[in-house]
């Protein structure tokens, strides 16, 4: 037993406490050491895709695919050996772990096209840089908001479908044939694709088709889609305003704590002088 314990791994190898790998995680330069490798990575991988750059330099793409996988994994342990448990609790690092993880299966095989999913660890982009990171949490924040938009358009592209169907199926049935056409139809109208050629088609069987295109674009392209931006940009000022107000207790936080230890250097002052 004492031969074990004078030569234990923990004696011979001290593990880095996680406060410091806290401190090395979080420092600014290790996140853009990250982002670097990510945008070296990511033309890496854009590379792979040209035949030419293959075969002269196939070699070195993969290396530097393996060593950018590498140092992810790394980083990874590192964040988890850092926060523990709380590692878990973060939802961009359960992001960052899927998507590195995706990129550890076997790539042959059954499995061959998960080969093309390592261009996944580009998006990890999205959880390194802060404004991404805001702008995705701003737009999952507006899901429920969209979702009920989604409803009204989905209605008014069935409504409009219908009485399409039913005004222009004779003079048009490769557009407004059945109901099917005419949800695609106007689908495609409402991308603003070919628009103008669908409604020509119509008005020249009957000219004032116009008030129903035009109509039907003022109610779902103008109003409706941008009833999808106002919903997002609502929910990205509610969250900007939620950070300031967060970092505001913050710094309020550790403004009173200031002065609780100015008040405590006081009193010990104070109780000095009583003595002297």
């Amino acid at each position: 037993m004492f031969v074990l314990s004078a030569f234990s791994p923990r004696q011979e190898f001290p593990l880095i406490p996680s406060g410091r790998l806290r401190v090395l995680v979080d420092a600014p330069w290790f996140t853009k050491v990250i982002t670097a490798i990510i945008l070296v990575n990511a033309v890496t991988l854009g590379a792979e895709t040209s035949p030419e750059l293959m075969a002269s330099y196939g070699d070195v793409l993969h290396l530097v695919d393996r060593l950018a996988l590498t140092v992810f994994v790394v980083e990874l342990a590192l964040r988890f050996g850092a926060y523990g448990r709380d590692f878990f609790r973060d939802p961009w690092n359960w992001f960052d772990t899927i998507v590195v993880g995706v990129t550890l299966l076997p790539a042959s095989g059954m499995f061959s096209v998960l080969r093309a999913l390592r261009v996944l660890r580009v998006l990890r982009l999205v959880s390194v840089v802060p404004s991404m990171r805001r702008v995705v949490s701003a737009l999952l924040t507006a899901l429920p908001g969209m979702a009920s938009i989604t409803a009204l358009l989905a209605l008014v592209l069935y409504v409009s479908s219908v009485i399409a169907t039913k005004l222009f199926s004779g003079v048009a049935p490769g557009y407004f044939g059945d109901l099917g056409d005419s949800l695609f139809t106007l689908f495609q109208v409402m991308t603003g694709e070919a628009w103008s050629e669908v409604a020509r088609h119509v008005m020249a069987e009957k000219p004032f088709a116009w008030i129903f295109f035009v109509g039907y674009l003022a109610v779902t392209t103008f109003t409706v889609l941008n009833l999808f931006i106002a919903v997002a940009v609502s929910a990205m000022q509610t969250q900007m305003a939620e950070e300031h107000a967060e970092h505001d207790r913050e710094e309020m936080a550790a403004t009173m704590e200031i002065l609780a230890e100015v008040r405590r250097l006081r009193e010990d002052v104070e109780a000095l002088r009583s003595k002297a």
